[in-house]
């Protein structure tokens, strides 16, 4: 994965609704190539709705999203190749192996070394149905590596994690962004992210964003 160091994406003014409820209303943000952005807020405060947009899931009803000035949604098959989205469930077909799991997502690099980012290797032969819920997200988390994609999605990426495999997706997150890669995340806890911005979602009036 190597996108151009020009790479950038702009979200402008965008609202989504879920049925007569305002779930986001005008938000704004930009990120260039090597940044990272928390998503921070309560339970419903559109957090994922909006990960589901700039992951190109779901139009919004009214702004755009776009990647270099163009619209990400005039042509989706094209930009899903640009994002690895990580969502609350990991994803995993149950009757496969975790290696065939895996090499179903691989569209670049070493599956071994994707394997040992999150320690996995000793699992690549067992069925993902007797994989642990901790096992299950290293390998979700591994997944969004073997994606081969400049921009990360991730909806609270430490989730069922302990303290070693969170330092892990630390070291995931910094390989990634000193390639130029970007990540967008929610969370409620710390994540290891350095240099990172945050975009609070408390409510559709009161949305802002700064740096630390």
């Amino acid at each position: 994965m190597s996108p151009p160091l020009s790479t950038q994406l702009f979200v402008k003014n965008l609202s989504v609704f879920r049925g007569e409820r305002l779930v986001l209303d005008d938000v704004s943000l930009s990120l260039a190539s090597g940044e990272a952005l928390l998503l921070t807020g309560p339970n419903g405060a559109g957090k994922s709705t909006l990960l589901r947009v700039l992951a190109g899931l779901r139009r919004p009803d009214a702004g755009q999203v776009l990647w270099n000035d163009e619209d990400v949604f005039a042509d989706r098959a094209l930009y899903a190749q640009r994002v690895a989205y990580l969502g609350h469930q990991d994803a995993l077909k149950p009757g496969l192996t975790l290696l065939e799991n895996l090499s179903l997502f691989a569209r670049g690099g070493s599956l071994e070394q994707a394997l040992d980012a999150f320690a996995l290797r000793s699992l690549e032969d067992t069925p993902a149905r007797l994989l642990s819920a901790g096992q299950k997200r290293r390998a979700a988390l591994t997944r969004i590596i073997l994606a081969d994609a400049p921009l990360w999605l991730l909806d609270e990426p430490s989730l069922g994690l302990d303290a070693r495999s969170v330092e892990r997706l630390g070291e995931a997150l910094r390989r990634h962004r000193e390639k130029g890669g970007m990540v967008i995340a929610t969370t409620h806890v710390p994540l290891p992210l350095e240099n990172v911005r945050h975009l609070a979602l408390p409510g559709a009036q009161q949305d802002e964003w700064s740096e630390e």
